[in-house]
């Protein structure tokens, strides 16, 4: 076996082990089915029942996705210095830590400190680590496509998860459940940790240098500078990243952790499915973006999807939580809302490797993710306090539809800006000095 089969060999191992520790990380998108079992503690009441106030149930999971994304921070920082395998291990035994410490009590300030806090912080440090190795082994013409694959098994997890967590609860309770839910983590995670490498010192992808001009326009083969993340907020474009993602992401987090209790009027006990079919909508949606926006562009794939996620919004409004509304329909609308919200999660950390550089891609793409954490701790909260207040979706819903389309209105200046692209590049510029033009633009 060749140099160049024994890496494609190795790259391709590291993705399917990014991609499997995704797979056990993604247990956050579950939430909805826990959620629905303290939901039940607290209005059945009587000994050892959850006494949780209902507008706040939500809490473990947004402050769950607000420390999992300022975690980030720190664990890219960990990531760049020590290397994907010590972070993900830690990553894998605070989830664990966390899903145990639940287990043993029922108290909200327990749950928020043990779900919210250290399994937040350990997914953040896993997750940081997962997508960094794998990227540096492929070239750029393929960024996203594989940032797509790996990040595809946090969305795909609850395809197994939510049917098993389902039967766990019916068979063990809750407590039980998150008790062998933890000790599965640690095991799991920290074995499939082994197997992530970052490339040797000096190892250049096979295929980097070469890329076409057409390509560039969509994924820059080489950013102009590796920049460091004191940089990043002198760039206006890293804000405009970030209310996009903020927007995104929030409302893709609302559904997502309200999806079975949306699903219920019509689905009953087989609400859960709504949650697994959403999980292959969410996964589905990162790989697709990833090879779509490798095509058309990061800017391009980013305002469809967000134009047709505010649609799906709107087209929600008057079918969820009514009981006469076909199961079917509830399904697709959960899928399709998944796939767009899967997008978000291929598509930025391609924009931050494009135009940040792959030097500090660990700490640079942690500071941009903060805002996935504040859009769902935000949104997610939002939603519930109006949910709440209306006895019903509708409002939630509306309000995402229209942040939404703000969203795609301010990622058109993410383009590239071709005309003054061409209108500063020398008469008679080879190719590649043409592509170079692009990418600065990108």
């Amino acid at each position: 076996m060749n140099a160049t089969q024994t890496s494609n060999r190795k790259g391709w191992t590291v993705v399917l082990a990014g991609t499997g520790i995704n797979l056990a990380l993604g247990i956050l998108y579950t939430w909805s089915i826990f959620r629905g079992a303290i939901a039940d503690s607290v209005a059945q009441g009587g000994a050892g029942a959850f006494n949780w106030n209902p507008a706040a149930i939500n809490d473990p999971y947004a402050v769950c996705c607000l420390v999992f994304a300022f975690s980030m921070i720190l664990a890219g920082k960990c990531q760049d210095k020590f290397g994907p395998r010590l972070t993900i291990m830690i990553g894998g035994l605070l989830v664990a830590s966390g899903f145990v410490l639940v287990s043993q009590s029922t108290a909200y300030w327990a749950w928020v400190l043990g779900f919210g806090v250290m399994a937040g912080a350990g997914i953040g440090f896993g997750y940081s680590a997962a997508t960094p190795p794998a990227l540096k082994w492929f070239p750029p013409a393929k960024t996203g496509l594989i940032a797509g694959i790996v990040v595809s098994g946090f969305g795909l997890a609850s395809v197994y998860i939510a049917p098993l967590a389902q039967y766990m609860l019916g068979a063990y309770g809750l407590q039980q459940s998150m008790l062998i839910f933890g000790v599965a983590f640690a095991v799991l995670v920290s074995g499939l940790a082994l197997l992530v490498t970052n490339p040797p010192k000096g190892y250049v992808p096979v295929g980097a240098p070469a890329q076409t001009a057409a390509a560039s326009t969509a994924a820059p083969a080489k950013p102009s500078v590796d920049m460091t993340p004191s940089q990043l907020f002198k760039s206006g474009q890293f804000y405009t990243l970030w209310m996009v993602f903020f927007i995104g992401a929030g409302a893709g987090l609302m559904v997502i952790g309200s999806v079975a209790g949306m699903a219920k009027a019509s689905m009953g006990t087989l609400a859960f499915l709504a949650v697994a079919i959403l999980a292959i909508g969410n996964a589905a949606g990162r790989i697709v973006a990833g090879i779509v926006s490798d095509k058309i562009g990061r800017a391009n794939t980013l305002i469809i999807m967000l134009v047709l996620q505010a649609s799906l919004m709107f087209a929600a409004i008057p079918v969820i939580g009514n009981q006469g509304t076909s199961a079917v329909v509830i399904v697709l609308l959960a899928t399709f809302i998944g796939f767009n919200y899967g997008t978000n999660l291929a598509l930025f950390p391609s924009f931050a490797k494009d135009l940040w550089g792959l030097k500090n891609f660990g700490m640079n793409y942690g500071i941009l993710f903060t805002s996935w954490g504040v859009g769902g701790f935000v949104l997610v909260r939002l939603s519930e306090m109006l949910r709440a207040q209306t006895g019903s979706f509708a409002m939630p819903f509306a309000v995402a539809g229209v942040l939404l389309l703000v969203g795609a209105m301010l990622s058109l200046s993410l383009r590239p800006k071709k005309v003054e692209a061409l209108a500063t590049a020398p008469a008679a510029a080879p190719v590649e000095e043409e592509e170079l033009v692009f990418q600065k633009a990108d």
